[in-house]
């Protein structure tokens, strides 16, 4: 099965009957029909479908489960006792998230893998790029030293193969990528392997770069600012229903009662931030149908691109090219000034997404504006007023919130998210702001190990604000597992000691 066989899309495959079961929701989460995998070759699937639903008793629900093996829970022999530790509990749990290299499935959505990997757990069955980097920081403290790096070989395979890495190995999220975390990956494992990564890996450092930069695909990633200097903002590929999420946003062009628009797009695009979604991408700072994804230039992008650009200037440096080294290094300084000349309030010390619609500095204040500290490109002077910040507008009893906004969306207040809680605790430590960043973890590690005792679960996002309920919002309901929390908690407790 050739690499393009396997790029074709759910509703490419199975066209109308992949539109039949998404707009009449058999199932409740539209996820349960792409991740299903064919009993047949799909193409008879389809003529059975054309050919059965003349009768007047046809039932869909019925005509699905005969020609499809629907996804089904892993482990369901695994139970959580509250009474194990709560590390011991975290450990075993990668065996529970952990994939066997996959086989290639004509017909199912699944890019197949020659590496094991770990998934976040819940309805995610399948790896997930900005997800694996706060996933490896646990599975590095566990020794789990092979994982990280068959993890980071699997993202290398899908650099070479598909010029970039998807938003998961799922054909329907090859349009569109993640936050490009692959050259902080490489930092892990150079920490366990030496710097001889930086060259082993340096042509998927540099494919990855020239697919942000366009160099590459049709994406429009990047941003020419009115003084001539570039900045990058998410753009998925396509301007299409997500297939994974179809009956959502075929619902939502309803509301919106546009003709003409980059709704899907937007809503595509905010997928590839990993904030799907947040009030940091609406006009109004609310309603989904406002989104304006592409019209942003998002500070955390930008600062984890002059990461991959100083991770190019330094592979280079080591490969003993030092005209190609100081080209990346003027490259990077670049953007750095840029992200500080439209990204950076002086006022209030923060950094904010700027919105090229209005030419200004977005209104909404996440915590993705501490990402110069996580980076350590922030100028030291920089840190007190956004301490000040901090303590003022996001900390709060479990730990950091997202945004100062509750809208109903997930990645808004009063959630609070593993990933942000480590890219805040660990700029402050890059700052020397030691006691603000333990007093964060030790809030967070309380948060989780409350929740696992009374739950005996781990879950993908956590109420910050009030322990006492869970977290909420989104288009699914929270799911437990869970990669990304797994790893920071055990990160955390090995810096700070259990609660």
């Amino acid at each position: 099965m050739s690499t393009k066989e396997q790029s074709l899309t759910p509703d490419q495959i199975y066209d109308e009957l992949f539109r039949e079961v998404q707009l009449q929701r058999i199932f409740g989460d539209n996820k349960t029909f792409v991740d299903a995998i064919p009993k047949d070759v799909p193409s008879e699937i389809l003529r059975r479908f054309r050919v059965q639903r003349q009768a007047k008793d046809f039932s869909l629900i019925d005509f699905v489960n005969a020609n499809f093996n629907l996804p089904q829970p892993h482990n369901i022999q695994y139970y959580s006792d509250t009474n194990t530790p709560i590390v011991e509990h975290l450990e075993k749990l990668w065996l529970v998230l952990r994939r066997d290299p996959d086989k290639v499935i004509p017909g199912s959505s699944l890019l197949a893998l020659p590496f094991p990997y770990i998934v976040p757990g819940g309805r995610f069955n399948e790896i997930y790029y900005w997800d694996s980097y706060f996933t490896m920081l646990g599975l590095e403290e566990s020794g789990e030293y092979e994982m990280v790096e068959h993890m980071i070989k699997n993202f290398a395979v899908m650099i070479d193969r598909y010029g970039h890495v998807p938003n998961g190995n799922r054909s329907y999220f090859l349009s569109r990528s993640q936050p490009p975390f692959f050259s902080l990956m490489l930092d892990l494992l150079a920490e366990i392997k030496g710097e001889t990564v930086y060259q082993e890996y340096f042509p998927m450092l540099l494919k990855e770069y020239a697919y942000w930069m366009d160099k590459t695909q049709r994406a429009k990633h990047v941003v020419e600012m009115s003084d001539g200097q570039f900045l990058n903002r998410y753009y998925d590929q396509l301007n299409i229903a997500r297939q994974e999420s179809y009956y959502e946003d075929a619902h939502l062009t309803v509301i919106a009662e546009k003709k003409e628009s980059r709704l899907f797009r937007d809503i595509r695009s905010a997928a590839e931030s990993g904030w799907d979604f947040s009030s940091r991408w609406m006009v109004d700072g609310k309603d989904l149908h406002t989104i304006e994804t592409t019209r942003i230039i998002p500070i955390d992008l930008n600062c984890l691109l002059y990461h991959l650009e100083k991770t190019i200037e330094k592979s280079y440096k080591l490969l003993g090219d030092k005209g190609k080294a100081n080209k990346y290094k003027l490259i990077a300084k670049n953007r750095k000034q840029a992200i500080h000349q439209y990204c950076f309030n002086k006022r209030d010390g923060w950094y904010y997404d700027y919105n090229i619609r209005t030419n200004s500095l977005s209104k909404e204040a996440t915590i993705a504006g501490f990402s110069p500290f996580f980076i350590a490109m922030a100028p030291e002077k920089g840190i007190k007023k956004a301490v000040d910040m901090i303590r003022k507008n996001f900390l709060k009893s479990g730990g950091v919130t997202t945004t100062l906004k509750v809208s109903g969306q997930q990645w808004d207040a009063p959630n609070g998210w593993a990933p942000m809680q480590w890219i805040v605790v660990k700029g402050l430590r890059n700052y020397r702001q030691f006691e603000l960043a333990e007093n964060i973890a030790k809030r967070w590690i309380a948060l989780n190990t409350k929740v696992y005792r009374q739950t005996g679960k781990m879950m993908e996002k956590y109420n910050v604000i009030d322990a006492n309920l869970e977290a909420g919002g989104g288009e699914y309901p929270a799911q437990d597992g869970f990669g990304w929390s797994n790893g920071v908690l055990l990160k955390f407790i090995k810096m700070y000691g259990e609660f």
